[in-house]
Order: structure tokens, then sequence, then C-alpha cells
């Protein structure tokens, strides 16, 4: 099979399960959502750029990471994997133990909601079960078969919402805050079942031993020299993410708001504006995934030409899916939110990022790209000028008493100053292969 077909398979394949993914994501959403109410899922959205901060620095950018040096096929792949394992499970020890320790001083001090200790402690305990799952997904999207990760994630959702079908009831009639903290040690379970999954998809050539698991000093540089500073651009892209909650609630308080109007618009803004805004992301991450073996491959064969095609391939297919969308949006909006949620609150934030989002889009395709060409630490430049011009605008337009519209136009800040130098950035290197 011939490169192109390899890489339309596989975008085809991640799409299609991604589909299938999304759809039963939203069930499953649909179903929490109305069984724990708005409060609930306020508390939830306070932790999870906490969470996504956390995940990242757990997880180190494995999947891209070992993706990248399974499809370039320089070294042996079970010592790809022991090699990572090791090294990821000494940063998860010391991961869990910093949030064991600060977990009680994040949720009074920073987030101002004791109610989060609980939903910090629990997340923490994913960390370790997720980031083995990583490596082993990274595994598969080297080697361009796409099949596990789709049929580990289908199933995953599944096991989601049996969970959540079967204990949240009975979890929120105890207590608001097990019911969000339930969410996390379900991702527990979930990623136990998505690796069991994936290991039966394991070649049997690949053999994980007592002598397989021992550092190989050559393969952890590579992995270092990859994971760095691509980690580190998401880091500080959380970074961002982490404060925004602190700035937003500090701020609005400042100024007036109180604390159940902050904790209810950020939770709808997080909730239902967010979600409704990202569905073609399953698209963007199906063709973002595909991308980097294919653009690694063809870089280290010096095949540009074929190269820059796969570029405009994936920039056509996500302006076409996100402009599209972006028009459903404009014009249906309310109707999506009403059918998928039975409410209209953060209808108004959908329609202001609505038009831009399609920009959002191909964010990812751009990154994907340069990063795939050994281009990190250009993307983690732009990523810490993008959370730097974020957090500025979100702190200046929060003293304005304009409400969550403070949050609206930081994004939408953050979006076209990112974007663009993305792009310019993307041109001037393709350019000058």
């Amino acid at each position: 099979m011939n490169n192109k077909n390899i890489f339309l398979k596989s975008t085809i394949i991640l799409i299609l399960g991604g589909i299938i993914t999304k759809i039963l994501g939203f069930v499953i959403r649909i179903i929490y959502t109305r069984i724990v109410g708005a409060s609930v899922i306020g508390l939830y959205s306070l932790v999870m750029p906490t969470y996504s901060l956390l995940i990242t620095i757990a997880t180190l950018a494995l999947p891209t990471t070992i993706s990248k040096l399974v499809a370039e096929g320089k070294h042996s792949n079970s010592k790809i994997i022991s090699t990572a394992t090791l090294l990821i499970m000494i940063i998860n020890l010391f991961v869990v133990i910093l949030m064991i320790i600060s977990a009680k001083f994040i949720a009074i001090h920073l987030l101002h909601e004791e109610r989060c200790y609980l939903l910090i402690i629990a997340m923490s305990l994913t960390f370790p079960i997720i980031s083995i799952s990583s490596i082993i997904k990274g595994y598969f999207y080297g080697k361009q078969n796409m099949i596990p990760n789709v049929v580990s994630n289908i199933i995953e959702q599944i096991v989601r919402g049996v969970l959540i079908y079967l204990f949240v009831p009975s979890i929120m009639a105890k207590s608001e805050i097990l019911a969000a903290a339930s969410l996390f040690l379900f991702s527990f379970v979930e990623e136990v079942v998505s690796i069991f999954i994936n290991l039966l998809f394991i070649p049997k050539n690949i053999k994980i031993n007592k002598n397989a698991f021992s550092f190989n000093k050559g393969i952890l540089k590579n992995i270092l020299n990859i994971s760095l500073p691509t980690v580190s651009s998401r880091i500080i892209g959380n970074i961002g993410y982490f404060f925004e909650p602190i700035i937003l609630t500090n701020l609005l308080l400042f100024s007036g708001y109180s604390n159940d109007y902050i904790l209810i618009e950020y939770g709808a803004y997080n909730a239902y504006t967010m979600t409704i805004l990202t569905v073609p992301s399953f698209f963007i991450t199906a063709i973002s995934s595909a991308l980097i073996p294919e653009i690694s491959k063809n870089y280290l064969k010096k095949n540009y030409a074929n190269l820059k095609k796969r570029l405009k391939e994936a920039l056509f297919f996500s302006l076409l899916i996100g402009i599209s969308y972006s028009i459903v949006l404009v014009f249906f909006a309310d109707k999506l939110l009403s059918f998928l949620y039975s409410t209209n609150l953060g209808l108004n934030y959908v329609k202001v990022l609505a038009p831009i989002f399609p920009l959002f889009y191909i964010e990812a395709i751009l990154m994907s790209y340069l990063q795939a060409l050994d281009k990190a630490k250009i993307t983690m430049n732009i990523t810490i000028f993008g959370v730097i011009v974020k957090l500025i605008t979100l702190a200046i337009t929060s003293l304005i008493h304009i409400g969550m519209y403070s949050l609206i136009i930081s994004e939408i800040a953050n979006i076209f100053i990112v974007v663009f130098l993305n792009i310019y950035f993307t041109y001037k290197t393709t350019k000058n292969l």
C-alpha cells in the first residue's frame, strides 16, 4: 500500500471512529449534565484547567513523541516503549505526590472553592494509568495502525456511559462533590480497559520483560529532545488555562460579581459553549494524528513534494469542516443547545465565537506539521506569546464590568495571535524545503 493510501486510510479510520466516539460522548455528557445540574458542572469546570496542566506534564506529550520515533524506525519498538514507560512512571510519582500535598492550597487559595479539594485528589490518581495508555496509543499511531485506538476509544466511552448510568444518580443523592469526583475515578477504570484492549493488538515480536525495563540512553535522549519542546508548548498553554479561572474568579469578584454568577456562567461556558464549538475537533484530531507520522517519514526521506501535498490536504479538509460547521452554528446554535442539553445557557457566547472558530480548527494541523519537522521550539514560543496575550487581555477586560465576555474576548485574541503566527512560520519553513 502506497503512502497516500496509508495516510487516507488512517485518517478515514480515525474520523469514523471519532464520529462514533463523539456521538457516544455527547449522549453520555447529556445524561451526566442532566443528572448532576449546573452546580456540579461548575465545580468540574473549575478544576479542569488544573487537570489539563498536570496531565500534560504527566504524559510528557508521549503520543506525539512515540508516534514520531516509531514512524522513523531508527530504534527497536520494544526499547522505545520500555524506556518511555520507566521515564513516565518516575515523572508520575513526583506529580501525584505534589498534587496530594498541594490540593488543599489550590482549592482554597487559588480556586476559592474548598469543595474542589476532593476532585483534585481524585484526578491525580488517574495520571499514571493515563500515561501508560498514552504510550501504547503513540506506538500504534507511529505504526499508522489506527484500529486499536479507535476500538479502545469506543469501548472507553461505552464503559464510561455504563458507569455514569449505574452509579452517578445514587452518588448524586449522597453528595454533589462525590458526583463531580466520580468522573475522574471512572477515567481510571476506562484507561485500564483501554490498555487491555490495545495490548490485544500488540504484535507478538514485541516482548516487555525484565531485561527490557532499563533506560536506553540514546532513546531517552531522543524522547526528551522531541517531547520537551512539545510538552513545554503544551504546558505553557495549560498554564494559561490553569490561571484562567483564577484570574477570572478573583477579578470578577473584585468587580462586584457574585461567586454563584461566576460558577454558573463559567460552567456554562465550558460545559455548553466550548462543547458545542469543538464538535468537529475529532475530525481535526484524526487528521493531525495521521499527519505526524506521514510528515515525519517524508521529511526523513526528503520527499518534500509529498510532504507539502499532505499539508495542503490536511488544511483544506480542516477548513472545509470548520467553515461548514461554523455556518451551522451561526443559524442553528439555539436548536442544538436545546436539543442536546435542554438549555440555552452559553448561547450568546457561541454566537460570538462561532465565526472565529474555523481558525481554531487549523491550529492543531499547523502545530502538528511544525512538530513533525522538528520545529517544536517554534510552536512553544508561539504558545508562550499567545498565552501572555490571552491572560493580559483577560485581566484588563475583567475589570471593565463585561462579565464572562472578558473570557470570550481573550479567547478571540489568543486564536488570532496563535494561528497567524503558526501560518507565518509554516509558510517560512515549507518555503525553504
